[in-house]
């Protein structure tokens, strides 16, 4: 994506330094656009919990770099293999909910094992985790051209009145290397000129929509509206949302849905009001191995404090304070499960599919093999 005169992507070696990766730190934006230095597995496995990078493919793609870095701190007294292994399970227990970063990890683990020569680890494993970046922003590109006709059939349908899309969380460039999920379609349907508009939710407790979501598309020049996360129902029931489109952090193979917690409540009004919903997600976030969302994904319980406080820029400096009296109790579930029945369809990189059983696998054929977890980079 391009801010002013300069290109970026989420996520990147460094050129000059071999020892570092190198990350938009998401904690400062809106407000500043920085960099973060990243030496170390540790350092990547802290910067993915305290959330200086976070979204389901971007989470992905560090655990993959953080791989590399890992394979840098083996020396002449290291046994390699339970370095690795280490590593992997290390990086893996980070974010349990979405399925891209085991994904990730793993491929390139089963890379350095099977290596031929031990001594080329870095570079075999700096190579992987460059292909699985680029794999996902592909994929990313990919969602975005068979997500951009569903944005122009409704913009026909209205004699080219602007087409209103509501989204929940960030699923844009900055969760995905480039592009995004989401809001791939909205970018790509934006530039080749068909009329739109992008409700906004804040998305609590952190923000991201109102941090990040706002901030992107502004930057990009896409005309949004910042909403509170419980407006969207009455913004449907008046007529004003078009489409809801979303991202997901894990999807089942029955067609259920893990994403950014009140999904599911958009998911239920947009269903009551017969607004199609649908989720943007690229075939790396879809778990083969399992079918009810409820009973087998993971709900990340995240601190307290991200509820009973607040961050913004104060006086030229980002602040945080208290919203509720000290001893309040808080509750931070980090996701929640949104089923099948309310999806309308999935948007991915192989073009958009109900949410069934039935049409997953047939668009994921090539992926159904072995464990479930075969798609190949």
């Amino acid at each position: 994506m391009r801010i002013g005169d300069k290109d970026y992507q989420s996520i990147w070696p460094d050129e000059g330094d071999e020892t570092v990766v190198r990350v938009i730190d998401q904690r400062k934006l809106p407000y500043y656009l920085e960099t973060k230095e990243l030496r170390s597995a540790e350092e990547v496995y802290d910067a993915i919990r305290d959330m200086t990078i976070r979204g389901a493919p971007l989470i992905g793609v560090a655990g993959a770099f953080g791989m590399y870095l890992a394979t840098l701190e083996i020396n002449s007294r290291t046994n390699i293999r339970e370095h690795l292994k280490n590593a992997a399970r290390y990086l893996i227990s980070c974010r349990p909910t979405a399925v891209n970063l085991s994904w990730a990890v793993n491929r390139v683990l089963d890379r350095l094992l099977t290596a031929q020569h031990e001594d080329s680890l870095s570079g075999l494993a700096l190579k992987t985790a460059v292909e699985i970046r680029e794999y996902e922003i592909e994929n990313c590109r990919l969602i975005g051209m068979h997500g951009m006709p569903l944005i122009e059939e409704v913009s026909h349908a209205k004699n080219g009145s602007p087409v209103n899309i509501l989204t929940h969380c960030n699923a844009g460039w900055l969760a995905c290397v480039d592009y995004g999920t989401a809001l791939a379609p909205v970018y790509l349907a934006h530039d080749k000129g068909i009329p739109l508009h992008v409700w906004v939710d804040e998305t609590r407790p952190l923000n991201q929509g109102a941090k990040l979501t706002a901030w992107e598309l502004g930057s990009h020049g896409v005309p949004y509206t910042l909403i509170t996360d419980n407006a969207g129902g009455h913004l449907m029931q008046t007529g004003k949302v078009d489409l809801v489109i979303t991202g997901g952090d894990r999807a089942t193979l029955q067609g259920d849905v893990a994403n950014k917690i009140g999904t599911y409540l958009k998911a239920l009004a947009a269903s009551d009001n017969s607004v199609p919903f649908y989720c943007a997600l690229p075939s790396t976030s879809v778990d083969f191995t399992i079918r009810d969302g409820r009973a087998e994904i993971i709900i990340e319980e995240r601190e307290e404090e991200e509820v009973t406080t607040v961050s913004g820029l104060a006086g030229g400096t980002i602040q945080t304070v208290r919203i509720c009296p000290e001893n309040a109790a808080a509750s931070n579930p980090g996701f929640d499960i949104t089923p099948a029945r309310l999806i309308t369809g999935f948007i991915t990189e192989k073009g958009v599919c109900r949410a069934t059983e039935e049409d997953i696998k047939r668009l994921f054929s090539d992926k159904l093999i072995n464990d479930g977890r075969g798609s190949k980079v």
